[in-house]
């Protein structure tokens, strides 16, 4: 698996949120950076950017040092992007889209889903009897829903998914 920026991008995003990319960006080659300069170059508060860095220390995806100011005597924090664990991170992130899938395959397997004409809502079996087959929403009778192919596509997604985390 190559390191590409697409690929940084979307898993910071996924992660620590879209508004951390710019900070990951900025800190991505560098070492030991310090906080106040990072927050300067974005041009943002030291306390989000802190809130930033925290949400990708939650992850594992940086580091930091902590040093002593000796003129103020405050701690200020150096903090170093860990580009390696990136690809850790991906791998966490497809085993827990695979587990979710797993939990959704038995569930559209094991149970019955009704759809009105609209497509309003998709509604259980025990609520479609509970609401008397009429949409909640538009009050068109409900049909029963083919979910093959859905069953399908998440079968396939599962598959690759697996295939993905054999080889990785």
């Amino acid at each position: 698996m190559r390191l590409t920026n697409s690929l940084i991008e979307n898993v910071i995003s996924e992660t620590a949120g879209p508004d951390v990319v710019p900070l990951v960006m900025k800190l991505k080659n560098k070492k030991n950076f310090s906080e106040f300069k990072l927050a300067e170059a974005l041009n943002m508060e030291v306390n989000h950017t802190r809130n930033m860095l925290y949400r990708l220390l939650k992850h594992n995806l940086v580091s930091f040092i902590r040093r002593k100011d000796k003129r103020k005597g405050w701690y200020i924090y150096y903090w170093t992007f860990k580009l390696k664990q990136i690809k850790h991170v991906v791998k966490q992130l497809k085993k827990e889209r695979l587990d979710r899938l797993t939990e959704r395959l038995k569930r559209e397997q094991e149970n019955y889903f009704f759809t009105c004409t609209n497509k309003c809502m998709r509604i259980g079996f025990e609520n479609a009897v509970e609401f008397q087959y009429k949409c909640p929403e538009c009050g068109e009778l409900l049909i029963q829903e083919d979910n093959s192919e859905k069953i399908k596509e998440i079968k396939k997604e599962i598959k690759d998914l697996e295939k993905f985390l054999k080889n990785a």
